[in-house]
């Protein structure tokens, strides 16, 4: 499972070492020398701090346009040792969006939960900006909208594991655009009873003759050994929804499940050049998407083993 975080997490351990240094005496020398410096710090531990709670909060935009509707989700982020339910929506920030085929501009005006929406949905091969205006700085990214993709099946399976039968889902589908001579990408969300239960992003390279499928390991048979987080009980609605994404899309999904906040997909700047505000990252995303979605009704007695290839 692969929940979205809000929190900024600087990646201060992202070096990956070269295997050929380890021949170099140098680097032999460097070794000794953290262990030793190891040692060291054990005394002295509680005297660390790196103040990553002391980092300035960045702001954090979730948006999307629909066929039917668009939406957004302004707020800033909060200190690693705070709960995510700290995290406040914005209401103050000036959020619009341009249809960049035609020109048009239309405004989203918050809720009484603090989303930004309109009534304005999106057309298919249709190009978007977002643009969110907030504490003097312009917070901008561009999509496009990408046709349905069609859902060909979607069922469970029980594989038999060394600890215990899994209820495995798949789910094959396809573009009606694809064409081998280029990549597309697509987003595939699990919904249990109508909250997010999975996620993941997908690339044609893996596909067959066009054809993607898309795999997820869920329950295991015994509930009484299941996290509850990802148990599934008789009469459970799960819900597959599959759009399709751009390539800056897939690839700020791969850094979250990575753990990482991703590349940057707004571009931001300051209002004004009279303005005195630093450029700082605004982190998030924006998709222009036509989600295609399929629901089946879980009864563990009737789903059938998957047959041995």
């Amino acid at each position: 499972m692969k929940p979205i975080p809000f929190d900024y997490i600087p990646n201060l351990t992202g070096c990956k070492g070269n295997p050929a240094l380890r021949n170099l005496p140098f680097f032999r020398i460097f070794v000794v020398g953290i262990i030793s410096l190891s040692f060291c710090l054990i005394s002295c531990e509680k005297e660390l701090d790196f103040k990553y709670h002391d980092i300035p909060p960045l702001t954090v935009i979730e948006a999307q346009v629909t066929p039917e509707k668009a939406t957004c989700q302004v707020s800033l982020t909060v200190p690693m040792d705070s709960p995510l339910s700290e995290a406040t929506r914005l209401t103050d920030a000036t959020v619009y969006m341009t249809d960049l085929t035609t020109g048009e501009t239309f405004p989203l005006y918050p809720d009484s939960e603090g989303v930004f929406k309109s009534r304005e949905g999106g057309v298919i091969q249709h190009d978007y900006r977002l643009s969110v205006e907030h504490a003097g700085l312009l917070h901008s990214a561009e999509a496009r909208m990408y046709p349905e993709v069609k859902i060909i099946s979607s069922e469970f399976s029980w594989i038999k594991m060394p600890y215990d039968d899994v209820a495995v889902l798949q789910c094959r589908y396809r573009s009606a655009s694809y064409s081998p001579d280029s990549e597309e990408c697509y987003w595939v969300k699990v919904y249990r009873n109508g909250k997010i239960y999975q996620w993941s992003e997908q690339s044609s390279r893996t596909s067959q003759n066009g054809i993607m499928t898309f795999f997820a390991m869920t329950t295991r048979r015994d509930l009484d050994a299941e996290d509850e987080k990802t148990a599934l009980h008789a009469g459970d609605k799960i819900t597959i929804s599959i759009s399709r994404i751009s390539r800056a899309m897939h690839d700020y999904l791969e850094a979250l499940s990575n753990d990482s906040n991703g590349p940057a997909m707004f571009v931001t700047s300051p209002l004004s050049a009279d303005t005195n505000v630093s450029a700082r990252p605004c982190l998030g995303y924006f998709i222009a998407n036509t989600p295609s979605s399929d629901s089946l009704i879980f009864h563990p007695d009737s789903i059938s083993y998957a047959s041995p290839h």
